[in-house]
Parts: C-alpha cells; sequence; structure tokens
C-alpha cells in the first residue's frame, strides 16, 4: 500500500464514518484490506483501492471502511463495569422503572460480545429488560444476530460455568441459546447519523468508541448520547474515555471508573 492510497483511506474512513485512522496503522490496514481484495476479486489490495479512486463504488466503499474499523471485543469486557452494573444499577432501575422495564442501549457493539453480557446479568437478576445493539458494520452485526462465537471467543471473559448456561456447542461453534438471542436486539446504525427516533434509554453503554473517532465528531457522538439518555440515566464510557473537553452534558461518578450521569446543566437543558 502506498502512503498516497493510506491517505485516501484516511479521508474515506474519516468522511463516512467519523473515525480515525493513524499512520501507525498502515500494515495493519494493509492486513486487513488482503481479504476484502480477495472477495471482491482482485489479485491485491493497491488493484482494489485503484478501482475505489477511479470509480467509486457505494458498497466496494463500506467493505473497505469495515474492515478498518476497530472491532476488538469479548465477554464482559472490564468486568468491574459489570459488576457495577448487575449489582447496584439494575436493582435499582428497576426498583424505579413503571412496571420494573429497563431500557439498555449497547452502541458500538461489534460482534456483540457487550450485549450479551448485558442481557445474561439481566436474565440472571429476572430484570425485565429491552436491550438494542448497533453498530456501523453490518457485517459485524450479522455476526453478532448470529450468536456463534468460536472456542476462543467463548472463552474470552466467560467462565466455564457461564459458557455452559448460556451457550451449546454446535461443531466447532459455540452458539447463544435461544433466551440469550431473544433479549437482544441488533441493528445496522451509525451512532453519528441524525434519526427519526426518539427513543430514549436508562443506561448507554458506549464503551471504547469514542477514541477512535475523529476530535469534532465526538462531540458530535456525545450529543447524540445525550439526548437518548433519559434524565436519571446512567452513561458508559471505556476506562481511558473522557467527555471532558468534549462535552460539558456529562460528569463522572465518584468512585465508579468509567459511569457517568448528565450534568444538572444539561438536565435543564432538556426541561
Amino acid at each position: 500500500m502506498t502512503p498516497e492510497d493510506f491517505d485516501r483511506l484516511q479521508t474515506l474512513l474519516a468522511s463516512r464514518a467519523g473515525f480515525r485512522l493513524t499512520r501507525d496503522r498502515m500494515h495493519l490496514a494493509e492486513h486487513r484490506l488482503g481479504p476484502v481484495a480477495r472477495r471482491e476479486g482482485y489479485h491485491n489490495v493497491e488493484a482494489m483501492l485503484a478501482t475505489l479512486w477511479n470509480k467509486p463504488v457505494a458498497s466496494l466503499g463500506w467493505s473497505v471502511i469495515e474492515a478498518l474499523l476497530n472491532s476488538e471485543t469479548w465477554f464482559r469486557r472490564d468486568r468491574a463495569v459489570f459488576d457495577v452494573f448487575a449489582r447496584e444499577l439494575m436493582p435499582a432501575l428497576t426498583s424505579a422503572r413503571p412496571g420494573g422495564k429497563v431500557r439498555l442501549w449497547s452502541a458500538g457493539v461489534s460482534t456483540g460480545q457487550e450485549a450479551y453480557s448485558l442481557a445474561m446479568a439481566a436474565l440472571e437478576s429476572r430484570a425485565d429488560v429491552e436491550i438494542v445493539a448497533t453498530d456501523l458494520s453490518q457485517q459485524a452485526i450479522d455476526k453478532a444476530a448470529s450468536g456463534l462465537y468460536t472456542s476462543f471467543e467463548i472463552q474470552r471473559g466467560l467462565s466455564a460455568k457461564a459458557m455452559l448456561r448460556w451457550f451449546e456447542q454446535i461443531d466447532e461453534q459455540w452458539r447463544a441459546r435461544p433466551e440469550l438471542r431473544k433479549a437482544v436486539r441488533f441493528q445496522r446504525a451509525n451512532l453519528l447519523d441524525d434519526t427519526a427516533d426518539d427513543r430514549q434509554f436508562d443506561v448507554i453503554f458506549c464503551r471504547n468508541v469514542l477514541s477512535d473517532l475523529e476530535p469534532g465528531r465526538r462531540a458530535q457522538a456525545l450529543d447524540r448520547l445525550e439526548r437518548r439518555l433519559v434524565d436519571d440515566g446512567c452513561l458508559f464510557l471505556g476506562f481511558d474515555e473522557r467527555p471532558d473537553g468534549d462535552s460539558v452534558a456529562f460528569r463522572p461518578v465518584a468512585g465508579r471508573r468509567g459511569l457517568y450521569v448528565k450534568a444538572p446543566s444539561a438536565v435543564r437543558r432538556a426541561a
């Protein structure tokens, strides 16, 4: 891959998806685009990109974008977060909401492990939840909806007990049991897009997403999250992510790393 190709990839990813592609990821980008080139019938990455630059095709452009997105995830990633969710938030929200119904949104869910981790916690506590999980990548959403994971993926973050309780082995893979798959609705969505959907959620997980966005797009994403979160709801960000400088809509919860609530100014503005 030439430096010129990489510069164009940076522009493509930033303009279409709002994501940064830093120079140190050039070799990783070429590695990830190899399978896309072969699948699309090109003999190498350079030939595929030459076609894309000369005659842009939306489907090929999105295939390239999806291959470059950071899809790393695993079950119960940063276990303390899920402990706080299961032991503190779920009981409090269930008792506070009419009929005990709690609405959750996993934004940037990738291949589904985060959403299924939330569903496991909710089902184990017998809570009535609605879980919506979205991602920009259709390929990731399709895998998440299938509920199929390799042995490596299924053991990454899950105990043997949880694995056997919530998954069944099918040949060389493991599949989420029907009650687990039924608890989550997966759909493709761009966090940065305007939407007519005005549903609000009690808890939003948007972890390890903001750090990959262009600085100007982070504020845009946080604004979307603030509008979709109920006034007394909770937002979970990645441990290394901070809304400071990008948004005044959220404030951290002391002693709960990664957990944020709406700042009083944001609640007054909504009122």
